[in-house]
């Protein structure tokens, strides 16, 4: 029996999202927009790549909240970019509002569905999905952590010059470059502490590269953002769910008092499963470390507050 996900969102992001999945094999896919015509356009292109693929996966394109009836997981991906000119408290308003119909909706016809959250300011959004729809912590999840752990572990690899396979980092907190924290005290390369294998000025500049990891996509691409590693980075979660893998990965999670840290949605260490989140881990931070991730809660509410 195939399993049902909904990717509410059919930019760049989300299409590339709904042909990941299609492409597992065991995943029937709705791709769902506002935009008549963009999500069945997006379907179809990706379903006509089952006969070359050997794929059987339904991918259903659709502007219709019913066609996405009975889903098991609920990809929030939906939002609009800042624009010229746009503050941050107008950019949170009008994407906290998008967020809250979206997921109303999706629950509506998919009451039992887990959420993954990646619209932005996806810290914010997490909040305000929260609050919509009063579903426990377990059963939403914020994609920020993966993403960027991803880009450290790339960065760290090409540093050091070993397999990407090899390299176990996590990056925590939030998710902007003033508020993730990239984790130097627990990374490892083939079981070997990263700071035994760095100077201190590589591994510095590692992590400055990853908190600009997705501005320095922006500026190279000039009208538009990341996809392909977030479409994977999400990908990831919905098999740890599906599949109750039980991974133990980095996802933004409502936290109340794991590292000190209560009412914010930040990214910490979780075990994945089919239940959404099933336990948080509290490795040994260095002091900086743990400070920056309270710091990161502390503005994580800041921006709650403007959308809720």
């Amino acid at each position: 029996m195939r399993r049902k996900v909904t990717v509410v969102g059919a930019g760049m992001t989300g299409g590339t999202m709904a042909q990941r999945l299609a492409e597992t094999g065991y995943i029937d896919v709705v791709l769902h927009d506002i935009i008549d015509g963009l999500p069945q356009g997006k379907a179809l292109d990706i379903s006509e790549s089952g006969p070359v693929l050997g794929l059987n996966s339904r991918v259903t394109g659709t502007n219709d909240w019913r066609d996405t009836a009975a889903s098991d997981v609920v990809v929030v991906t939906s939002g609009v970019p800042r624009k010229p000119g746009m503050t941050r408290e107008e950019l949170i308003e009008i994407n906290a509002g998008i967020v809250r119909a979206v997921t109303s909706s999706a629950l509506e016809q998919s009451p039992d569905a887990i959420l993954v959250v990646f619209a932005n300011p996806m810290d914010a959004m997490c909040h305000v999905a929260l609050k919509t729809t009063g579903l426990p912590r377990e059963r939403i999840i914020g994609q920020g952590g993966m993403l960027d752990s991803t880009r450290y572990r790339t960065f760290i690899a090409w540093e050091c010059g070993v397999a990407m396979e090899d390299v176990h980092a996590y990056v925590l907190g939030g998710h902007t470059e003033a508020t993730m924290v990239p984790i130097v005290s627990t990374a490892m390369v083939g079981g070997v502490p990263l700071p035994s294998i760095l100077p201190k000025e590589r591994i510095e500049a590692v992590v400055q590269r990853t908190k600009n990891g997705g501005a320095e996509i922006v500026g190279l691409l000039k009208t538009g953002s990341a996809f392909y590693a977030p479409a994977a980075a999400t990908v990831e979660m919905v098999e740890a769910i599906l599949l109750e893998k039980n991974r133990v990965i980095p996802c933004c999670v409502y936290l109340e008092g794991e590292f000190g840290i209560r009412d914010a949605f930040v990214g910490v260490p979780i075990k994945l499963g089919a239940r959404g989140l099933l336990q948080i881990y509290e490795p040994p931070l260095a002091d900086d470390e743990l400070a920056a991730m309270r710091k990161a809660a502390d503005a994580v509410r800041e921006l709650a507050d403007l959308a809720t």
